[in-house]
């Protein structure tokens, strides 16, 4: 068998052109204005809602604390952001890249032209990956913006104890917390990407990993499960919250991205496996 005089099979479908394409689209530009004005709404809320007194001493929940500082700010933004804003948008960049070709009946052309599937699923799933990268950072960097200008820079109270942690001591945990919230969404763009393989309807992708994780969550709150609950990808999704306490614990982050890291190995490999058989003409 020859091949067109000059063709490279690794220089089809270039990083650049996909991410160009990606970002062009309506719910990538929606999605991450959404994302950046998340923080300021809030702010908004804080500054016409109902003040609590005496919240100095007597408030330990993070949202009783997010007005003290722009640390304690952003802390709470991705808090409340975590567990369902990010996880849908994780989902949309990551479940709807490859359905979405196949629901134009644009896959099928790609491969003919053609671009070995292999490198379409690693150019598409790392382009996907730095946008779900970008999106859970962009939120709580304008959160910190936000909160400083609006609640001024200040130490950071720390939730349920109320122990005050100097806020210059805190900025390096801080990317510590938004680099294990990247790592605790990889299931959900696992597990997108894997139904947006084997189906035609980007919504289905998104919708599947969103409810896959909607179930989960319930399933982590049913105690008679024991300690099988912390194989749950979502029951370590919060344990970005030790970065923030006075003694740095790194247990629950190194549980919790062990966890995510295994599944999304596992989910990954089934995507490509499945696609190299699959049938994409009908």
């Amino acid at each position: 068998m020859t091949t067109a005089t000059g063709y490279a099979p690794n220089r089809t479908l270039p990083l650049r052109v996909e991410i160009v394409r990606q970002f062009k689209r309506r719910r990538t530009l929606a999605m991450f204005g959404l994302l950046l004005a998340l923080p300021w709404v809030l702010v908004i809320a804080f500054q016409f809602g109902p003040q609590s007194s005496g919240q100095a001493q007597s408030a330990l929940r993070i949202s009783d604390l997010a007005t003290a500082s722009g640390l304690n700010f952003a802390a709470f933004a991705l808090s409340v952001s975590a567990s369902f804003l990010l996880v849908v948008a994780v989902a949309l960049f990551c479940g709807d890249t490859v359905a979405s070709e196949a629901n134009w009946s644009s896959l099928r052309y790609l491969l003919a032209a053609p671009v070995p599937r292999d490198r379409l699923l690693r150019q598409k799933l790392i382009v996907a990956l730095g946008y779900s990268a970008a999106a859970v950072i962009c939120l709580p960097v304008m959160a910190l913006l936000a909160g400083t200008l609006a609640f001024g820079w200040d130490d950071i109270q720390v939730p349920g104890t109320g122990e005050v942690i100097p806020a210059l001591d805190v900025l390096p945990r801080f990317g510590i917390v938004i680099a294990y919230a990247m790592v605790s969404q990889l299931v959900v763009a696992a597990l997108a990407f894997l139904v947006s393989t084997m189906t035609d309807s980007p919504l289905g992708a998104v919708g599947g990993a969103v409810g896959l994780w909607i179930v989960c969550t319930i399933l982590q709150a049913v105690e008679a499960l024991g300690v099988l609950r912390e194989f749950l990808p979502t029951f370590w999704n919060n344990a970005w919250l030790d970065a923030l306490a006075p003694e740095l614990d790194w247990s629950g982050m190194a549980k919790g991205a062990s966890v995510s890291i295994t599944y999304a190995a596992i989910l990954i490999a089934v995507a490509f496996r499945r696609f190299r058989r699959k049938d994409v003409v009908s």
